[in-house]
């Protein structure tokens, strides 16, 4: 049994690290982004304005995280600025986290920098977060506050299912990637691999060994983060060099920096299927792109109505 909804009206911002996709998830909801005055003077310090009042509102704050740290900074200063408009909850949107990876201290006098941003948000005022595949899912425990935490593989599957492929299997590029690769497998109903993989240092990996008989079958390799690329287009060297026929790749976050874009292109992968959690650089032929915004749509409104968030993944 769900409660009746929230007499306070919903207000919808973007920040400025994905507009694109601001503008879409208020669209599929039904309504248009607030309007917001963001500057930044000289020195490059950040000014933050609501240009219309949000007393009272149900506000919903749409910034992801990724590169650079001023979205970090907007993002704090969108939630301070709200609180101090008397907004009646304020819950941060961030389709991709950064910082995710640096959730523990792996090595001596290192910063575990999620857990920063999460003290960084809940100082800010945060009431709520709603956020997409957190690369370490325990994360949430950093919060004092409520996290909805949603998958992209419920939008992923189903544009992989469209593409009715014949004779393929899904692929884990590393460990790490080996329990939702497992959760895949089971809503597609097919076979899984695995490649032991060994990173002498970040950003770099190096192929050792693939767990699995992906001769003769066309593969899939799944995994939530695709950064320089180097991991990809290494297992899919991998996988070709072992007789893999058609070479896809399918991941949630698609940071591709530095020489991401080249290395795909010049890969045997023919496609990388990807989120728009965060914005492209350019666009590639080898590089497809489907929409979350419906799926933080449909988040938005359960929140505002006080209905289970889990309910849209549960199957």
């Amino acid at each position: 049994m769900t409660t009746a909804p929230q007499e306070n009206p919903v207000a919808i911002y973007g920040g400025r690290s994905n507009p694109a996709l601001a503008r879409s998830i208020a669209q599929s909801y039904g309504t248009s982004l607030g309007e917001l005055t963001i500057q930044e003077f000289a020195d490059g310090e950040i000014y933050v304005r609501y240009e219309s009042s949000i007393r009272g509102a149900d506000l919903f704050i749409i910034q992801s995280t990724c590169p650079s740290a001023e979205n970090w900074i907007e993002l704090l200063m969108l939630i301070d600025a709200a609180k101090r408009a008397s907004a009646a909850r304020v819950t941060a949107v961030i389709p991709y986290f950064g910082y995710a990876r640096q959730d523990r201290k792996d090595q001596p006098r290192v910063s575990i920098a999620s857990k920063l941003m999460a003290n960084l948000l809940t100082t800010a005022g945060v009431d709520r977060i709603l956020t997409m595949e957190l690369h370490a899912p325990q994360i949430q425990g950093f919060f004092d506050v409520p996290v909805d935490h949603l998958y992209g593989s419920g939008v992923l599957i189903d544009h992989l299912q469209a593409l009715d492929m014949d004779n393929y299997m899904l692929v884990a590029p590393d460990v790490g990637a080996l329990k939702m690769v497992r959760a895949y497998a089971k809503k597609l109903g097919t076979s899984i691999a695995l490649i032991d993989k060994r990173r002498p240092r970040p950003n770099e990996a190096r192929v050792m060994n693939i767990i699995g008989d992906v001769k003769d079958k066309n593969v899939i390799l799944i995994d939530d983060i695709v950064d320089t690329a180097g991991t990809l287009t290494r297992a899919a060297e991998a996988l070709r060099e072992e007789g893999a026929l058609d070479v896809m790749a399918a991941c949630t976050h698609g940071l591709l920096s530095g020489p991401a874009y080249d290395r795909i292109e010049a890969s045997p992968i023919e496609q990388l299927i990807i989120t728009d959690t965060i914005p492209l650089e350019r666009t590639s032929d080898s590089i497809e792109v489907v929409s979350v915004a419906p799926l933080f749509a449909k988040a938005i409104r359960h929140i505002y109505t006080d209905k289970s968030v889990s309910t849209l993944f549960k199957d």
